[in-house]
C-alpha cells in the first residue's frame, strides 16, 4: 500500500470538513468529486452554486457543501469576527466585508469558526495569496514560535528512509532560517513525520560536514541548531551536522558519524537554507521519480495547505488527504 493510501485510509477512521475555495477551477470540482467518493474527507466549495453546477457537469458533486459568502447567513457575523481580530492592526468594518467576499479568507474564517477543520488552496493562487489569510486569521499553534513547510518525499524502489518516505524540511517557506529557527523546523518536521506515517522520525541536520570534517559559518549553523533541538527534545532521534550521504546510507554514516544515533537511517532531512531543500525535493522528484506532496505547512493552529499551480485533480486529493489527517492531530 502506497503512502497516499495508507493516509486516505487513516483519513476516513475519523472525517473531517476540509474546505476547498478555489470552485472555478475544473481540477478542484473533479477532486472534490474524487474525494468525496473515497470517503477521505467531506468537502465544502466555496462559490456561486450555479456556476460550480455548471462547470462540474456530469461529475457528482452532490455530497459536497457549497457556500456562497454573499449569500450566506453567516456573512455579517463572520465579518464582525474578522474585524475584531484585526481591527487593532487597522482592520475597518468595511474591509473586513470586502474580504469576506474573497473565497480564501472566507475559507479561512470557516475553519476558525469551527464549520471546517482544515483548506486546502494553491491551483490558482500564490503561496502568499493561500498563506496570508492563515496567519491572520488562525496565526500559530500553542507553543509553536515559527511556521514552516515541508514535502513528503516518496522514492520507488527505495532502500533507505522509512522504506523509501521522507519528509524533506523546509523546502518551501523560510528562506534562510538561522539557528534557532532551524532547531524549531526539525522539531515540526519530526512530529509531522510522526503523525503522517507512524513511524519513529530519525532526524538529520543536514550540512557539506559531517561531525566537523569542515568548519564555517554555515556548517556552524547546523552545529548549533542540532544542540538546540537535543536540549529542546533530548528523547528526539537527531544529529548532526550530517552531509547526505551519511545521513542515509548505513555504511556511510558509519565511516563518517561513528557513534550516531541516526546516521545511516534517516528520514527527517532537514536543510540549512531554502536553496538546499527546494533544489533538493526537486532534483530527487525528477531524478529518482519519486512522489512528492507540499509543501505542507506546519506551525499553524489548524492546517492550511498550499498546491502548485500546475497540480492535477489527483495531486489535490493527496493533499486533501494529507490536509485530514494533520486535522486529526490539531
Amino acid at each position: 500500500m502506497g503512502f497516499i493510501e495508507q493516509v486516505s485510509e487513516r483519513a476516513r477512521k475519523d472525517v473531517k470538513t476540509i474546505v476547498l475555495p478555489e470552485s472555478s477551477d475544473i481540477r478542484t470540482i473533479k477532486a472534490a468529486a474524487a474525494i468525496q467518493e473515497s470517503g477521505i474527507a467531506n468537502i465544502v466549495l466555496v462559490g456561486k452554486q450555479a456556476d460550480i453546477k455548471k462547470l462540474a457537469g456530469g461529475l457528482d458533486i452532490s455530497k459536497a457543501r457549497i457556500v456562497d459568502p454573499e449569500s450566506s447567513d453567516k456573512f455579517k457575523e463572520y465579518t464582525q469576527a474578522f474585524y475584531e481580530m484585526r481591527k487593532a492592526k487597522g482592520m475597518t468594518p468595511e474591509k473586513a466585508a470586502e474580504l469576506m467576499k474573497d473565497e480564501l479568507y472566507w475559507g479561512v474564517m470557516m475553519v476558525k469558526m469551527g464549520e471546517a477543520d482544515g483548506m486546502v488552496s494553491g491551483a490558482v493562487h500564490s503561496t502568499a495569496d493561500t498563506l496570508r489569510p492563515a496567519l491572520q486569521i488562525l496565526k500559530t499553534a500553542p507553543g509553536t514560535k515559527l511556521v514552516s513547510s515541508f514535502f513528503v518525499m516518496v522514492v520507488p524502489e527505495c532502500e533507505y528512509g522509512s522504506n523509501g518516505t521522507f519528509v524533506f524540511s523546509d523546502c518551501g517557506l523560510v528562506e534562510n532560517p538561522d539557528a534557532e529557527q532551524l532547531s524549531e523546523i526539525a522539531l515540526a518536521s519530526a512530529n509531522s513525520f510522526k503523525n503522517l506515517t507512524g513511524a519513529e522520525p530519525k532526524v538529520a541536520m543536514l550540512s557539506y560536514s559531517s561531525y566537523g570534517s569542515a568548519k564555517s559559518d554555515l556548517t556552524q549553523k547546523v552545529i548549533d541548531a542540532t544542540k538546540l533541538a537535543k536540549e529542546k527534545n533530548p528523547e528526539l532521534l537527531l544529529d548532526g551536522e550530517l552531509q547526505a550521504d551519511a545521513a542515509i546510507v548505513p555504511s556511510v554514516g558509519k565511516s563518517k558519524a561513528p557513534g550516531s544515533n541516526i546516521a545511516g537511517g534517516a528520514n527527517v532531512l532537514v536543510f540549512p537554507d531554502l536553496n538546499c531543500g527546494n533544489i533538493s525535493y526537486k532534483l530527487v522528484q525528477r531524478l529518482a521519480k519519486a512522489e512528492a506532496y507540499g509543501p505542507i505547512t506546519q506551525g499553524i493552529a489548524k492546517p492550511v495547505n498550499d498546491l502548485s499551480r500546475g497540480c492535477c485533480a489527483e495531486d489535490i486529493v493527496g493533499v486533501v488527504a494529507i490536509t485530514a489527517l494533520q486535522a486529526q492531530h490539531s
